[in-house]
């Protein structure tokens, strides 16, 4: 669809509740909760792919040798670190999918051929009717949300953000085909991708995977997106060998909930959620997608995995869609008086697939109960497995055979090839986005004297963002991307083939004074409700990069900026030390191609201008979370669709100074608690019957009786990076973080999320020790005993504890209002040193991390 003809649709939606044209045969309103939905006024689409007779036939004559057992296990999903080949051959699934930091074996460096090993052995497994059953081929899903990230090896391409600022939809194709061709060398067919969220508040954790604030943007771009990696509906290679199956997510309102909150909840109108959150699910519809995955979040305090109104009501019945209604990552536990291994209410709204990374058996179980009972009705499961083994023809697995025998199966010299790489680079080229250049400092001479500074200047990971390899981006060095560019490789290529001179140091420092001095900083790697933020403040906490900017200022070098980010963020101190900005989002893997725009040619010449554009409003002010063209009070200090070319006029290029008020930010850490100190504004405390908060803000700090306990900075790899606990024996005492304001882990706890701290023992408990966490009032605890655990610990070496969330839960702790994440408290003799306190996705049952 093209833009024009969406932005039509868009608004004329809106004049059918006006003008009374209620399309023929719409829905009847449906209600859920309190919530009126009007099927009617939303668009009908009409499907690309029209229902084939000959798939539907073949279709109705397996369901019909299809015993109850099996059409349950089809609709099962499950994680592939908790599911075997073995057992997929004895319970017959229908899908597994791999997390983020869920990889063959467990092994992050899993080759090329392990991924296709292991994808050979599921479909192998769910072929074999030695033991009974039908051979209906499984279907392995993933997210490969910038390029096929979870191999190492792969193009990693921008993220959704900096794509969304090319605004190139032919080269979106491209990347979507790319990805595909990738994914079917290690025997993939699935993509949970595109994301078609449209962010509307800037905190959101999940801003990255969003392709604008605008509407009109987004469902452009996954349209594209879709295009790329199906192909065109009507061309010969449509879900053909060597395309993927895509997925529209996550219907719907994902980027809109209140406070920006991950899995939180969207208080909108219908309208709202129509013509803001619905616009690209009517391209991706048009486009064919074939399959959509449900939200975590709620709209208006129902939850979209249990809402019928709008996943049977509005997707399948009035917008048309055929295909399969997937499930998020145990997101159907969410939905009032479900589990994660049981929601009825789930499948009745019209989920068709539960994705349950490892309560499958328990959920199979509850299910195939429910369905037996009437609970759940023997129509709505039909429904459910016809969907899937639809899309599983129209895919063409029944007849393509095992991955590994399909014509890009093995083909490794595809995973970031030469010409992939080439058109990531040309990504990166025309995201980049540039908001200052006074005194037209840029385009950069290459035959200067360059110094190349900043903690993102050779930091691949860094520049990748989240998704990479590991679920959140992070634990990974330069040496896991094989092929790939930092930033600083390309500057220091471009220079040094033009004559002049790079020197990369990180802090700065010099001995000669150089020409310029690019430095390349922003935010670290995040996924999901980890990149939850309190404000668009850039570094409320830690002025680190702005000193290292205005250190370069009174030694008079010229300093440009190369802003890493996923999202718009208040970086008005930043800009006003920098000479040149440039907004370069999350580039992936290569580099290069920043310089390539940054630097002219040898003779002086242009090589590349800079082409994007601000999909998202950029902030004026810190409180500016919710900013979006078209508002009543919008005042951004860079409006949407803005960015600097070369040949942009002076006075345009010219920007004075901004305002570095900041008024008061707080923010909370959600996920790491002590790292080299505790991480603001988490505070340490020691306590005992005396007093229980003491603060611990001196190196040595004692409970009001001294004798109690004593708690000592000391150095573990840098210097106090650890604490030191000495409990006497003669009281209970107790040591433990807490804050101010509580933090809201349940979703941390839904996602198989853990406590995970080091841990060095050096005299053995005498009593017991509890492991503790606290929502306030002297009631309210969660308390696990660890006395085994830390007798089981080696004296002298460092150990880690990693217990999974639900222990606490379980132990009727309010997980919703975490005042004290962590805490130690013993009345005997123990001394031990702890550090590195945070949430792991890695639990004690070692689930990989979730998706989605």
């Amino acid at each position: 669809m093209s833009r024009n003809k969406l932005w039509t649709v868009v608004h004329l939606l809106g004049a059918w509740a006006i003008v009374g044209c209620t399309p023929e045969g719409a829905d009847q309103p449906m209600t859920e909760g309190s919530v009126m939905i009007h099927p009617d006024l939303w668009p009908h689409v009409e499907t690309p792919v029209p229902l084939d007779p000959a798939i539907e036939d073949a279709v109705t004559e397996l369901m019909a040798s299809m015993t109850v057992e099996d059409k349950v296990w089809q609709i099962i999903q499950a994680e592939i670190n908790n599911v075997t080949p073995e057992e997929v051959k004895k319970y017959r699934l229908g899908s597994v999918l791999n997390g983020g930091g869920g990889w063959p074996n467990r092994e992050k460096y899993s080759t090329p051929e392990d991924w296709l090993a292991l994808a050979d052995a599921f479909w192998e497994a769910s072929m074999d009717v030695s033991e009974g059953g039908q051979a209906i081929p499984i279907i392995w899903g993933l997210d490969a949300v910038h390029g096929h990230n979870n191999v190492i090896g792969a193009t990693i391409f921008p993220h959704n953000i900096g794509l969304g600022a090319a605004n190139n939809l032919d080269l979106i194709r491209e990347i979507g085909q790319i990805t595909a061709r990738e994914m079917a060398v290690t025997g993939q067919d699935w993509n949970f991708g595109p994301t078609i969220a449209v962010a509307r508040d800037d905190r959101w954790g999940r801003t990255p995977e969003s392709y604008s604030e605008d509407p009109e943007l987004v469902a452009a771009c996954g349209e594209a997106l879709v295009e790329g990696l199906q192909g065109t509906v009507g061309a010969t290679d449509f879900l053909g060998d060597g395309r993927m199956i895509a997925t529209a997510k996550h219907f719907i309102g994902d980027g809109g909930t209140d406070g920006g909150v991950d899995q939180g909840d969207t208080l909108a109108s219908e309208e709202e959620l129509r013509d803001i959150h619905g616009a690209g699910y009517v391209t991706a519809l048009e486009a064919g997608v074939q399959t959509v995955m449900a939200s975590f979040s709620g709209w208006n305090g129902v939850k979209i995995h249990g809402n019928r109104g709008l996943l049977t009501g509005v997707l399948k019945e009035r917008m048309g869609f055929d295909g399969i209604v997937v499930g998020d990552w145990n997101a159907h536990g969410q939905v009032p008086g479900c589990s994660n291994t049981s929601c009825p209410d789930a499948i009745i709204a019209g989920l068709d697939m539960f994705m349950v990374p490892s309560h499958w058996k328990g959920l199979y179980k509850n299910t195939l109960k429910q369905v037996k009972s009437g609970e759940i009705p023997m129509e709505r499961l039909d429904d459910a497995v016809r969907r899937i083994l639809r899309v599983k023809m129209r895919a063409g697995l029944f007849e393509r055979g095992k991955p590994s025998s399909r014509s890009l199966g093995g083909r490794t010299e595809l995973l970031g090839s030469a010409e992939h790489r080439a058109v990531a680079r040309q990504a990166v080229r025309e995201s980049l986005v540039l908001l200052k250049n006074n005194g037209g400092l840029l385009p950069l001479a290459p035959t200067a004297n360059v110094l190349v500074a900043g903690d993102g200047a050779d930091d691949i990971g860094k520049q990748s963002g989240g998704w990479t390899i590991t679920w959140q981006g992070t634990g990974n060095s330069n040496d896991d991307f094989p092929g790939a560019t930092s930033i600083w490789d390309g500057i220091k290529g471009a220079v040094e083939a033009a004559g002049g001179s790079a020197t990369l140091s990180p802090d700065g420092d010099f001995d000669e004074r150089p020409d310029v001095a690019v430095i390349v900083y922003g935010e670290d790697p995040y996924a999901e409700f980890q990149g939850d933020r309190s404000s668009v403040h850039y570094s409320p906490w830690d002025n680190g990069d702005l000193e290292l900017l205005q250190k370069l200022n009174t030694q008079s070098v010229p300093v440009v900026s190369i802003f890493l980010t996923g999202r718009p963020l208040w970086v008005n101190r930043e800009l006003n030390a920098s000479d040149a900005f440039v907004v370069a989002w999350l580039p992936g893997s290569e580099g290069d191609g920043v310089a390539e725009v940054l630097f002219a040619s040898n003779d002086g010449s242009m090589r590349h201008d800079f082409r994007g554009k601000l999909p998202f409003s950029w902030p004026r002010s810190p409180a500016q979370n919710v900013l979006n063209h078209g508002d009543a009070d919008y005042d951004p200090l860079f409006a949407y669709g803005y960015g600097l070319t070369y040949a942009s006029v002076d006075t345009e290029a010219e920007i004075g100074e901004v305002s570095e008020d900041a008024g008061e930010v707080v923010a909370l850490s959600r996920t790491v608690y002590f790292d080299a100190g505790p991480v603001a504004p988490w505070r340490l405390f020691v306590g005992d019957k005396a007093d229980w908060q003491v603060a611990a803000t001196t190196p040595v700090t004692t409970t009001r009786d001294s004798r109690h306990l004593v708690v000592s900075a000391v150095d573990r790899n840098v210097q106090e990076d650890a604490r030191n606990a000495r409990w006497s024996g003669e009281a209970m005492a107790g040591v433990y973080l807490a804050a101010r304001q509580p933090v809201d882990l349940s979703r941390e706890t839904n996602a198989e999320m853990a406590l995970s701290f080091d841990v060095q023992v050096n005299e053995h408990p005498t009593s017991s020790v509890q492991l503790r966490m606290h929502c306030g009032g002297e009631d309210c605890a969660g308390i696990v005993d660890i006395t085994e655990l830390l007798k089981g610990v080696p004296a002298g070496q460092w150990s880690n504890i990693t217990l999974n969330l639900r222990r606490f839960e379980d132990a009727k702790v309010d997980m919703s209002s975490i005042v004290v994440p962590f805490g130690l408290s013993s009345d005997g003799a123990l001394d031990l040193t702890f550090s590195n306190v945070r949430l792991e996705c890695v639990p004690e049952s070692e689930v990989a991390c979730p998706p989605e």
